[in-house]
């Protein structure tokens, strides 16, 4: 494990030898290490990190924020290092750990570091850059505007003169920060928009330690959790006799996670409050005396407790009882001819309708989703009477420090957590309940722990996507123009509607309606929250229509999004419908449309989310039953692309990622029991059944950078199941499909 913490960082980082740093925060002005300097009163937001240059010109950028597999250990250094004009061969990333006073929104979520971070982080390249011109301006004796940078090196073309950064670092750290920095045009770029490899990937292909799941210290002990077997069940006693006799066993106790009347925040959603603590001197051991604990579990009674949803106050209400999917089914199938709540209404939609000469109406389904990360939960912890030192991966860990320090009683400048890759979040690692476990783990036996979740204990202790399902309803006139369109949709226990997205703002009648089923079953953020399952039924359903209209999927969608353009319904349209076209007239020229629509099994989607736009076509055969994806073509739009090769590997995985839970992806309940608890069971997807070939295209523009991590993985669900009824001739409204070929 690293010894670094953010404390000793920012000792040894004091700039001796001649060195310079120059802090930088969403939220405060930027400040020089040295006591000469002063903080500017800028206007900076929302991210934060350091910049250290070297004596002998080493340029060393902390990443703030969590690396999930999504590339911004690389490419936030990278928008840095383009603004302070280097030489990307002499950067050296570092992971920084949680430093909630140097740094703010140190966490990933919802595709917007990049987007939050692009302009933060060029002024803060920019504004270093700037200090290191004018001490070579000072120490040279010549005018500012005379001095110019290449490659981390000063010049001053009429005297002939040049330095490198590393020479200049140390009166640089001394002049006054400046505001308003200017930034380089986006066609003088040489960094941003060209590709860079991975920092971590030589560490990655040679297994070197990096994620917490490799943490080892001196002295450790090792600890493992059981949890009820089903929802709705809670503790009511425990026989550790025989456990306790067994090999390695330390001790074994029950912990409490959060303390009654407890406030929890948006992310401190947890499946079973009290659960059972072993720890021993392996995980081996551990494992093994779980095996021969006896504890007894009793029903839970339904209660309500209090939430603060960033801000939001809100009651939660937990029923009691043993769910079932079956059950579920049924309470939804009901919720279609039920009063619901309207989000959205333009125009007489019920009069529209009236007047139609088509109508069709279609329900689609989704089932609750397990997160399924290749690292199982985990998390290290060496808890004290006045300080506790943690390392692990978490996506949230500036917000999770909080509860932490709730929990533990804690200040938070008496904790330090040290941020490990993440191998695999997707919204599971937003929910860190098992890092405040391995802390009080870790406080009761008064040693370092490191807690480590089974792959069954990560499958069957909840955080799922939740189980959705959607009404649609569309009304076309007798020239086949679409003049009603209604969505009915809800969840247990939450809603994925999106009021005002696409078709909102292109039909002149709209409505939109939500419902919501309590659950005590808990669940969580899933890769592109709500979007990944109305994305799959809304661009499901527009290929119906379209079919119902006799018009091509791609012109019927475009005809929409014109009309969107040119004479807008209503004033909340979350997307650009400029935009939103381009991505599908890119995918369309790209995958040659025009010919392959008639010569082979194709299906088109495209959906807009996290500040940017995504089109998929999908070309497959059917063999033995099953698909074979022959082809994805991928148009995307998300603004200037930072890293081209790792967006790429962003957009490769989500359509990966989609099209395997969309065939495979399933959750079911039998009296509040899991029943997929391991790989063996929940399929996922395998390497030959990825497709066999993906042309993967950027719009071209330069609009601010926004979210890549997930917009590329909604839309891929629809593209599979239109293909499929080009294939098949069966459409698909209940996911998994693989249950319906």
């Amino acid at each position: 494990m690293k010894k670094l913490n953010r404390r000793s960082f920012i000792q040894s980082a004091a700039l001796s030898g001649g060195g310079f740093m120059l802090s930088f925060s969403y939220f405060s002005s930027f400040a020089s290490s040295e006591n000469t300097s002063k903080a500017a009163s800028g206007t900076l937001h929302e991210i934060n990190g350091f910049v250290k240059i070297t004596s002998d010109n080493i340029i060393q950028i902390m990443s703030p924020n969590p690396e999930g597999g999504q590339g911004v250990k690389t490419s936030m250094p990278m928008i840095v290092a383009e603004e302070l004009d280097v030489d990307w061969k002499q950067v050296q990333v570092i992971q920084a750990d949680l430093d909630t006073k140097h740094f703010t929104r140190q966490y990933i979520g919802g595709s917007q570091a990049i987007h939050q971070g692009w302009m933060p982080l060029r002024q803060a390249g920019a504004t270093a850059r700037r200090m290191l011109m004018e001490a070579a301006a000072k120490q040279w004796q010549v005018p500012l505007e005379e001095i110019s940078t290449s490659l981390g090196i000063l010049h001053h073309k009429k005297s002939g003169k040049s330095a490198k950064y590393g020479e200049m670092a140390s009166l640089a750290a001394q002049i006054t920060v400046p505001k308003n920095t200017p930034q380089k045009a986006v066609k003088d770029f040489s960094i941003i928009g060209k590709s860079k490899r991975n920092v971590d990937l030589k560490k990655i292909v040679t297994g070197k330690p990096l994620y917490g799941i490799d943490t080892q210290v001196k002295g450790m002990l090792y600890a493992m959790i059981v949890h009820p077997p089903a929802f709705g069940l809670e503790l009511k006693s425990i026989n550790d006799s025989e456990a306790r006799k067994m090999p390695g066993i330390k001790d074994i106790f029950p912990i409490q996670v959060f303390k009654e009347g407890y406030e929890k925040s948006f992310f401190d959603t947890i499946s079973f409050n009290q659960v059972v603590a072993i720890v021993g001197n392996s995980t081996w051991e551990v494992m093994q005396a779980k095996k021969a604990l006896q504890v007894e579990w009793q029903e839970i009674k339904s209660y309500s407790q209090n939430r603060n949803m960033l801000g939001r106050k809100t009651v939660e209400n937990i029923p009691a009882g043993l769910e079932n999917t079956s059950q579920h089914l049924a309470q939804m199938s009901a919720k279609k001819n039920q009063n619901a709540t309207v989000r959205r209404k333009d125009g007489d939609v019920e009069a529209a309708f009236k007047q139609a000469a088509k109508i069709i109406e279609k329900t689609y389904y989704g089932p609750y989703l397990a997160h399924n990360c290749m690292e199982p939960m985990n998390f290290f912890a060496d808890v004290k009477a006045d300080s506790a030192n943690l390392s692990g991966p978490l996506q949230k860990p500036e917000l999770t420090e909080q509860s932490l320090s709730a929990r533990l009683g804690l200040p938070l400048d008496k904790i330090n957590i040290q941020m490990t890759r993440l191998g695999g979040g997707f919204g599971k690692r937003s929910y860190a309940h098992w890092m405040i476990e391995a802390a009080l783990i870790s406080q009761k036996v008064q040693a370092p722990v490191k807690l480590q979740y089974t792959r069954e204990d990560d499958m069957t202790s909840g955080v799922y996507r939740s189980t959705y399902s959607a009404t649609y309803k569309a009304g076309l006139d007798a020239q086949n123009n679409l003049i009603a369109f209604h969505v009915k949709a809800g969840g247990i226990p939450e809603s994925p509607l999106y009021p005002n997205r696409f078709p909102a703002g292109a039909v002149d009648h709209y409505l939109a309606e939500e419902w919501t089923i309590d659950s005590n079953i808990t669940v969580g953020s899933f890769r592109a929250p709500r979007s990944n399952f109305m994305a799959a039924a809304e661009q499901s359903f527009l290929d119906e229509v379209a079919e119902l209209a006799g018009k091509d999927p791609i012109d019927f969608r475009l005809e929409l999004l014109q009309r969107a353009s040119e004479k807008p319904v209503g004033k909340n349209n979350e997307y650009e419908p400029e935009r939103y076209a381009g991505v599908l007239k890119l995918v369309k020229e790209k995958s040659n449309w025009k010919n392959i629509k008639s010569t082979k099994k194709v299906g088109v989607s495209a959906y807009f989310c996290h500040d940017s736009y995504a089109a998929n076509v999908i070309e497959l055969e059917m063999k033995d039953g099953m698909p074979v994806i022959q082809k994805v073509h991928s148009a995307i739009d998300c603004g200037i692309v930072i890293n081209p090769t790792g967006a790429r590997n962003m957009v490769e995985g989500g359509v990966v990622d989609g099209i395997g839970t969309a065939l495979f992806g399933k959750m079911t309940m039998e009296q509040g029991v899991p029943q997929h608890k391991n790989f063996d069971t929940y399929r996922m997807i395998r390497m030959n059944e990825a497709p066999k070939a993906m042309n993967i295209h950027f719009v071209n523009n330069e609009i601010d950078p926004s979210g890549m991590g997930e917009p590329a993985y909604p839309p891929v669900f629809a593209a599979l199941a239109n293909a499929l009824y080009k294939a098949t001739g069966k459409r698909h409204y209940s996911q998994p499909f693989i249950d319906n070929l």
